[in-house]
């Protein structure tokens, strides 16, 4: 069969590309080597505890509701509902104090406030300063395909707002913290918050990240039912958009013809014909070094792809629980609210952790455990039955344990029990509500979604200029690789990695705009944008 297009992995920006397309009159396959959609989009239903709801990827959707395809592509219509609980974060101490991240900013500064008046100040400061720069510059431009570093960097340079921006990004989040804040749980807390989006807190031209977490209006979210709710919404979009699935199918050769992209050939020998273009939201080296015949790829190209990095921080190591009752931390004793905490963090006190952190993940070992995660039950009871409760607590650890990841294999469960342990002394309700574990190593990540190399949530590091419209690599970073009609919208291109759905909303853009179809959801360029800037 011929279809106008093809696209190579139904994780989420695959789906929302697909999405867009259809709505575009374009007849489109998407080929899927698992028999679900959604990748880390994934719920599992415990197959020794029925009932009992897993999210054992992603979890954490940061500011869903407010993404343009959330409401283009009508996903609460088709049962993507969500929960923003408003105590968002909750850092608990040792010591039993917790730093607060609030839905709202007036009571997240109060618990600044707690640790350091002038902390608590510096954050408002910031945030007010940060407000035009995220809603004028950082939101359009991730909504966007990427310009120019140079021509970026001019345009940014003629505004007041724009020249805040530069200033802010010459420094590492690391300096950013240490220069503005004084209180050391509040650098921890706050280059935590950061380091969820997996920079490393060392690397200079990424300080803006932190003054940009504080003025963002977005916070932390889950689907109701369960991660893959939003996975299941996306597919029934596809198909009432006139896609197609196939399920349980693994490309082996994306077909080209004269310098075109015409197609693909799939590990059973099908040939599937298309018409405009083959989209990958796989990985550069599944992309151009699996996927392309040797005579199509160049040498210049198949040694950015060879080269192309992965995060040193980002893999995550999982510990799940069913429990007869959800942790009930000791500090909430003396602080109710944290019964009520979304994303909880243990382990972590002191800004100096980070170096150890860093210096354990280059060594391959594993540091002392600072870990974060949830009680999906305590928001939606559906996902346990009734009565009874799931949780989850993750660690970024090393993917190559003393120099190996198979290491994984031998030492997962005991790390688990150290996990849990430590999740007990924070929670001692634990010791007798638990009904049962699970874990999942940054390998056991790897395997079942290779996508992931090396455990790599984000899908690619952001050093080596691995950003922007050099991301994943240069010649490559607009989503047009250097065969015609053969695209990228994973998240190793713009903006990058997390449930975000950028990287196919924008690969939509530039498909559409390439082929003369209309998109009139689609934003006014970012050139345009940044030049009209005061």
């Amino acid at each position: 069969m011929t279809y106008d297009g093809i696209i190579l992995g139904a994780g989420h920006n695959g789906l929302i590309l697909q999405a867009y397309l259809g709505k575009a009159g374009f007849k489109t396959l998407c080929i899927e080597r698992l028999p679900v959609a959604g990748g880390g989009l994934a719920t599992l239903e415990d197959p020794r505890h029925p009932g009992f709801l897993h999210n054992t990827h992603a979890f954490f959707q940061r500011g869903i509701t407010d993404m343009p395809w959330y409401s283009d592509l009508e996903l609460a219509r088709h049962g993507a509902t969500y929960i923003e609980p408003e105590l968002n974060v909750a850092l608990i101490t040792r010591g039993g104090q917790a730093l607060e991240w609030w839905t709202d900013i007036d009571r997240t500064a109060a618990s600044f406030a707690a640790f350091s008046r002038r902390d608590a100040e510096t954050l408002r400061r910031w945030r007010d300063d940060f407000v035009p720069v995220v809603q004028n510059i950082l939101a359009p431009e991730a909504r966007s395909p990427p310009l120019p570093p140079e021509r970026r960097q001019e345009l940014l340079g003629r505004s007041v707002i724009g020249r805040k921006l530069l200033d802010a990004s010459k420094l590492s989040p690391l300096e950013f913290v240490h220069q503005e804040f004084e209180n050391p749980t509040v650098k921890a807390g706050l280059l935590f918050f950061n380091g969820l989006r997996e920079v490393d807190l060392r690397l200079r031209g990424f300080g803006h990240h932190i003054a940009a977490l504080l003025a963002s209006p977005t916070k932390a979210q889950m689907s109701r039912g369960g991660t893959a709710s939003l996975a299941r919404a996306l597919q029934s979009a596809v198909h009432e958009s006139g896609g197609d699935i196939r399920f349980m199918t693994r490309p082996v050769r994306i077909l080209v013809e004269n310098g075109r992209a015409i197609g693909v050939e799939t590990s059973d020998g099908d040939v599937i014909e298309a018409r405009h273009f083959v989209c990958s939201s796989l990985n550069p080296q599944q992309t151009f070094l699996e996927l392309l015949d040797a005579a199509h790829l160049p040498r210049a190209i198949r040694d950015k792809a060879e080269r192309f990095k992965y995060n040193l921080l980002a893999p995550l190591f999982a510990l799940h629980l069913n429990l007869r009752e959800p942790p009930r931390y000791a500090a909430a004793a003396g602080n109710p609210d944290l019964a009520k905490a979304f994303m909880v963090i243990l382990g972590l006190d002191h800004v100096d952790q980070f170096n150890d952190i860093v210096a354990h993940h280059e060594r391959g070992t594993i540091p002392p455990t600072v870990m974060w995660g949830a009680s999906p039950t305590i928001f939606d009871p559906s996902q346990a039955p009734e009565g009874q409760h799931t949780a989850f607590m993750w660690e970024k650890l090393p993917f190559h344990l003393n120099g190996d990841s198979r290491n994984w294999d031998a030492v997962a469960q005991a790390h688990g029990r150290a996990m849990l342990e430590l999740w007990t002394s924070y929670a001692p309700n634990l010791e007798n509500a638990v009904i049962d574990t699970f874990v999942r190593s940054p390998l056991d990540v790897a395997r079942s979604l290779p996508n992931m190399r090396e455990g790599d949530l984000l899908i690619g590091a952001f050093h080596d200029g691995q950003i922007g419209f050099n991301r994943p690599f240069p010649g490559a970073g607009h989503y047009r690789a250097h065969i015609d009609n053969l695209y990228l919208c994973g998240s190793s291109s713009h903006p990058g990695g997390n449930v975000t759905g950028l990287p196919g909303y924008n690969a939509a853009q530039v498909i559409l705009a390439d082929h003369g179809a209309a998109a009139p959801w689609a934003p006014p360029p970012i050139e345009t944008r940044l030049a009209t800037l005061q």
